[in-house]
């Protein structure tokens, strides 16, 4: 089910007394460093797919096929595909399990499942010994950026002050692209070194992954999952505190008033099919399609593959 805590932000529209407190700038960019995990796994495949060694060690049909002189399927090979895929087919089945948790239990116990299903992961494949061990770290990978995926920008925008919510909240896509950023130059160095550079491409992934559970440990709950859950007195003296200000009534009450809309709410995927609802959720719906149409996760996913079956030489 959807997390209900999507409801509860107060309206940008809003305006209430707060103070910009360094500790809530802190915690999004702490909190923030989720992207950075989900943007250095997306990009750290194509370039550990490219790299011989890596092929080698789990798929040697496709690095004998790859050194044929016909460019034509050299990349064909189910085992292959399912390295990349399984990442993002976990991340699809754990986000149904987080909204569960994100809305039971708080952003924050969230993101630290999130960050030990990292931490895992990381270790499964940095010491993967054969496929199946290889396999099985990208699944709790995948897990972990379910879980991230749906707690972290949830937290960004409860925890953020009303006026500077849309910068704090562009800080995990932002952090998505400099992971990706980061994981091309950290393979474009490990393919430089035999035999081993791909588990250290791997292995990497363990900094945000440390540093996103370290910052999980230390943020403060938002105070909107705490009054959904009926912790209305904890829920206003953690609003006080992230505002800066003794004068929070008026945000508290906004967010009271949103926790009472949404536990009236009994059938949320009912609720989507209203047609009241309709023309948002084809939006919704239609802006994932033309993403996926404009190729760019290919892209994203396969340059090095791309490249090396274009010509390019390799180290």
């Amino acid at each position: 089910m959807p997390a209900r805590g999507l409801s509860l932000a107060a309206p940008a529209s809003a305006e209430f007394e707060v103070k910009i407190i360094p500790n809530v700038i802190l915690s999004c960019i702490m909190a923030a460093t989720g992207g950075l995990m989900f943007g250095y796994d997306i990009g750290i495949s194509g370039g550990v797919t490219s790299m011989n060694d890596f092929l080698k060690e789990f798929f040697p049909t496709v690095y004998h096929t790859k050194h044929k002189e016909s460019n034509y399927c050299k990349y064909d090979n189910q085992w292959l595909q399912l390295f990349t895929s399984s990442l993002y087919l976990a991340g699809l089945i754990a986000t149904f399990f987080a909204s569960y948790t994100t809305r039971n239990l708080g952003r924050k116990p969230t993101m630290l499942i999130a960050g030990f299903f990292f931490i895992v992961g990381v270790i499964f494949n940095g010491a993967a010994k054969n496929l199946a061990m290889l396999i099985v770290g990208r699944i709790i990978l995948g897990c972990g950026i379910g879980f991230a995926n749906q707690a972290v920008p949830l937290f960004l925008s409860e925890i953020a002050p009303t006026d500077i919510r849309g910068g704090l909240n562009i800080l995990f896509q932002l952090n998505v692209t400099i992971g990706i950023l980061f994981a091309n130059m950290i393979n474009y160095g490990t393919s430089k070194i035999h035999p081993w550079g791909w588990r250290l491409s791997l292995s990497v992934a363990g900094i945000p992954a440390v540093l996103f559970t370290l910052g999980a440990l230390f943020v403060t709950e938002t105070p909107n999952s705490l009054i959904e859950r009926g912790h209305l007195e904890e829920g206003k003296k953690v609003l006080k505190k992230i505002r800066g200000t003794e004068n929070v009534d008026p945000e508290f009450n906004e967010i009271l008033k949103a926790s009472h809309i949404a536990h009236r709410v009994k059938h949320p995927f009912r609720n989507l099919l209203l047609r009241r609802n309709r023309p948002q959720l084809v939006i919704a719906i239609l802006l994932q399609i033309f993403q996926q149409f404009a190729g760019i996760n290919a892209i994203v996913f396969y340059a090095p593959v791309v490249f090396i079956t274009l010509g390019f030489k390799q180290q």
